[in-house]
């Protein structure tokens, strides 16, 4: 009787305690900048892998659209009214997501930026890719494949995006300094999305037909880029950002000459990880870079590279 007093005492405490351990669980909002691309896809595992890893709880959440600010603000905007722990945002804008950044801030909400950049200091930490560089990759791709000599087209992904203006800087700086006899004549904005890339490449192809090369910034520039080239069978070397499915029986088949390739489910394990480090009290690096690579038909089946272009998503998404 004793025993079994003692033991419908000690319940209500145990089911208090394993409530409290439940609500004590931490969890961190991971905002994308859209959803449907495989990019983003690879983000969610990364950041679903580290959240395994640790304990934590993933609250992930997207608008509709790479292009819909408006909706971005209004997912930062309910995180920070529920009072998440911490939050991982990869900003549509620079500029536009300012504000609801440093209001996180203000409340005490570490606040986590990937793959792009954003004009204000008022966040722990920023992981992604060293875009810059991955510009430079493709500029020195295109300027060897070309001899250092012809015209270059861009399509460019759209203006505010920071990680994509960094690969269009770095890639036309390397141009100016290492091909001066390779002349950029048109660059155009596909707006991240797959239709209007597939026609600024195909009304850029008719206004200059005498085009060498062509340099795509994004994964939906890259497959519209790539789309305007087969209709034509055109001759214009291609050097594209990103890659999916298509891209790479594209480059299987020659359609595109080479893809300079990021590491999203790293990028998206390394952002939950980093706001883990300062949820316990760590101070972790501002900035952290992961390096571009550049893929070719030659390097495809490379383990290395297969293992970085197809991560489990099944294991962590289904």
């Amino acid at each position: 009787m004793i025993a079994r007093s003692l033991l419908a005492g000690l319940l209500p405490l145990l089911l208090a305690t394993s409530a409290c351990r439940r609500d004590t669980r931490k969890v961190i909002g991971v905002i994308p900048q859209g959803r449907s691309h495989l990019f983003w896809q690879s983000i969610h595992a990364g950041a679903i892998a580290a959240a395994r890893e640790t304990g934590v709880e993933i609250l992930w959440n997207a608008p509709t659209s790479e292009t819909d600010y408006s909706g971005q603000l209004q997912v930062m905007d309910a995180m920070i009214n529920r009072r998440v722990d911490a939050i991982a945002v990869s900003p549509i804008d620079r500029k536009i997501m300012v504000s609801v950044v440093e209001r996180a801030a203000s409340q005490n909400i570490p606040v986590i930026i990937y793959d792009t950049a954003i004009d204000t200091d008022k966040f722990v930490a920023r992981v992604g890719t060293d875009n810059y560089a991955g510009g430079q990759l493709a500029g020195e791709r295109l300027g060897r494949i070309l001899k250092g000599k012809g015209k270059v087209l861009m399509v460019k992904c759209m203006p505010g995006s920071g990680s994509t203006l960094l690969r269009e800087q770095g890639f036309e700086d390397t141009l100016a300094k290492n091909f001066p006899g390779l002349q950029i004549v048109d660059a155009r904005f596909g707006m991240s999305d797959f239709a209007k890339s597939l026609a600024v490449a195909e009304n850029m192809l008719t206004a200059h037909p005498e085009a060498d090369g062509m340099f795509a910034s994004n994964e939906t520039g890259s497959v519209g880029a790539a789309q305007a080239l087969k209709g034509r069978q055109s001759r214009v070397k291609l050097v594209g950002f990103d890659w999916s499915p298509t891209l790479l029986e594209d480059l299987r088949a020659g359609a595109i000459d080479s893809l300079v390739v990021q590491n999203p489910f790293k990028m998206g394990y390394e952002a939950v990880m980093l706001a883990i480090r300062k949820l316990r009290g760590d101070t972790p690096p501002k900035l952290n870079n992961l390096p571009a690579r550049l893929i070719t038909r030659e390097n495809l089946d490379d383990p290395d590279v297969q293992k970085q272009l197809n991560p489990d998503l099944k294991k962590y998404l289904e």
